[in-house]
């Protein structure tokens, strides 16, 4: 009978998973808050049609142990060094001011014991990586200035968890045992990390070879999962937290040649466990709780934001971005985060807090995460106020006033540039190739350094700034080229450069169809789709290795862009 009801168990979480994610995505929101609003319902202090819960704590364990496998599998040094000094040290800088102010609120404003109060600080430092990256890929912002930021903190965020599921099982300790047994859980980690290295370098290449030398993905899968839990059941022997184990095992298999096809086989079976974790998340919360606290919740929620928003606002202010990079970056990252629910978890397993602490956390993540898109709204409608006046952003000691090119030097440049990611390094690189001068404006600092060192004329500040763009000389340009993909800031940029210079040749990047509406009756702007030009260009080698002649395939990109045009009015230029 147990072995039927666990069976049922695991078919109505399923179930529950597959409906919640549904209607999540349906409405436009992250598939995550569709899991954990449905195992609210389906939970014990709701509908009750769940009542094994050994079978959901075990599926929530393997869950997250998978979880922290392939986060150790696509941690990458490189992903944080994009960003420079505000990947690592703005990130550490967050955590570690976020934590502090959280352990200080916990004390003063809700007069919790230390143990419960640094937990709180511990939990809330960590955002969503789930709901940014949707937010972010919806609104075509992965790769702006803010968006690289945020992605920057999430991992540095995730990639700490690590070390705060190995100092949670301390707080239940007396405080002058801490440091001591703080100091034995290091050496404990120490040694565990110094044998999954010798496994690592010398052990799981050959195995994993072998394995992958009979061509089974059953056996490789087999493979992977055996060392994932293994290592977990490991670092429990050691006293430390499943999850380390899971996190060292994906790094080690990381430096192997395994690591991406790892990463593929681990990944479907990673995401059904890891729905069921997150539904089992949401049985745990109790709606009773939230109908009689809602006070408490939302005073929680909105603490939280304060917090998380100053604290980003003024690390990426003081690292040289502007007031608007800084506004749409700490906006997207007032939630709480999914891991923080496993760090309230262990919280409660090792008796440092009640369950009327988690509930208060599970609510107030739920509720953070529901007002994330509504908080980047508001940020990006606050955007134009970064628009209309002087930058006044500032480089730091990295640029000084000297280094800044005057008004002079840059007007003689007739095409200007605005952004030097990808597109715009390319082109500015093909620019110099060829004997043409341009002027780049830049907002990302770190940019700005390189830019400076390849002596090509720069000026630091947000292109669609009025006053930034007049002093790079847009008055006497004939081109304009903005290359970035933040649709708010394309659409300001080049409303603002064509009522400076209204004969202006703009060439703007598009993402997304809708935003070609903005740029209705502008007869002197092209606007260019990367998704759509690399179909065309997909389509041109295709026909070309088929055989065709250069004019045929000519001839046909142009009727595919004339009907293309015909079909999208708004975009016609292309």
């Amino acid at each position: 009978m147990s072995d039927l009801s666990a069976v049922v168990s695991l078919t109505i979480l399923l179930a529950a998973a597959l409906v919640g994610g549904s209607v999540a995505r349906r409405l436009r929101q992250p598939v995550i808050l569709g899991y954990i609003l449905v195992g609210v319902a389906v939970g014990p202090d709701a509908l009750g049609l769940v009542s094994n819960r050994d079978t959901v704590e075990t599926t929530a364990t393997i869950g997250v142990a998978l979880l922290m496998l392939t986060l150790g599998l696509e941690f990458s040094i490189g992903q944080l060094r994009q960003t420079g000094k505000i990947g690592v040290w703005g990130g550490l800088a967050q955590i570690v001011a976020t934590s502090a102010l959280g352990f200080g609120a916990g004390l003063t404003l809700f007069h919790w014991p230390w143990p419960q109060a640094l937990l709180f600080g511990l939990i809330i430092y960590n955002s969503s990586t789930a709901i940014c990256l949707k937010l972010l890929m919806e609104r075509g912002e992965l790769d702006s200035a803010h968006g690289r930021i945020m992605i920057a903190i999430l991992i540095l965020q995730d990639v700490i968890v690590v070390v705060m599921m190995v100092i949670i099982p301390l707080l239940s300790q007396v405080p002058t045992n801490i440091l001591l047994e703080l100091a034995f859980a290091v050496v404990k980690a120490v040694i565990f990390v110094g044998i999954a290295v010798v496994l690592g370098l010398w052990v799981m290449p050959w195995l994993l070879g072998r394995i992958g030398g009979v061509r089974s993905r059953e056996l490789f899968l087999l493979t992977v999962l055996t060392l994932c839990l293994g290592a977990a059941i490991g670092t429990y022997f050691f006293g430390l937290p499943l999850v380390f184990g899971s996190f060292v095992i994906g790094l080690a298999i990381r430096e192997s040649r395994f690591a991406q096809e790892a990463l593929a086989e681990v990944t479907p079976l990673r995401d059904i466990f890891a729905a069921l974790f997150f539904v089992s998340l949401g049985m745990l919360l109790d709606p009773a709780y939230v109908l009689v606290h809602w006070q408490l919740v939302l005073a929680t929620v909105f603490l939280v934001a304060f917090l998380k928003f100053a604290t980003i606002y003024a690390i990426t202010r003081l690292s040289g971005y502007s007031g608007r990079v800084a506004l749409l970056s700490s906006a997207g990252l007032i939630q709480i985060g999914e891991f923080g629910f496993i760090l309230a978890q262990a919280g409660v397993t090792n008796g440092i807090v009640s369950d009327d602490f988690r509930s208060l956390i599970l609510a107030s993540a739920i509720t953070s995460m529901l007002l994330t898109p509504l908080s980047i709204s508001v940020a990006a409608n606050l955007y134009p106020r970064y628009t209309l006046g002087p930058s006044g952003t500032r480089l730091g000691a990295a640029l000084s006033d000297s280094q800044v090119p005057s008004i002079d030097t840059v007007t003689s440049n007739r095409i200007i540039i605005a952004g030097y990611g990808r597109v715009g390094r390319n082109v500015v690189r093909a620019l110099h190739q060829n004997g043409f001068a341009c002027t780049v404006i830049e907002i990302d600092p770190e940019l700005v350094i390189e830019l400076r060192r390849l002596e090509v004329t720069t000026i630091y500040g947000d292109a669609s700034n009025a006053h930034i763009l007049k002093q790079a000389g847009i008055e006497q340009a004939s081109i304009m080229l903005v290359t970035y993909p933040d649709p708010l800031a394309v659409v300001s940029t080049v409303k603002n450069a064509i009522h400076v210079n209204p004969g202006l040749k703009v060439l703007a990047r598009l993402h997304r169809p809708a935003d070609a509406a903005a740029f209705a009756g502008m007869e002197n702007v092209d606007l260019i789709s990367p998704e759509y030009e690399a179909s065309l260009t997909f389509l041109n080698r295709t026909l070309t290795a088929s055989g065709w002649r250069h004019e045929d395939i000519e001839r046909a990109i142009d009727e595919i862009r004339r009907q293309t045009a015909s079909r999208a009015p708004a975009t016609r230029k292309r």
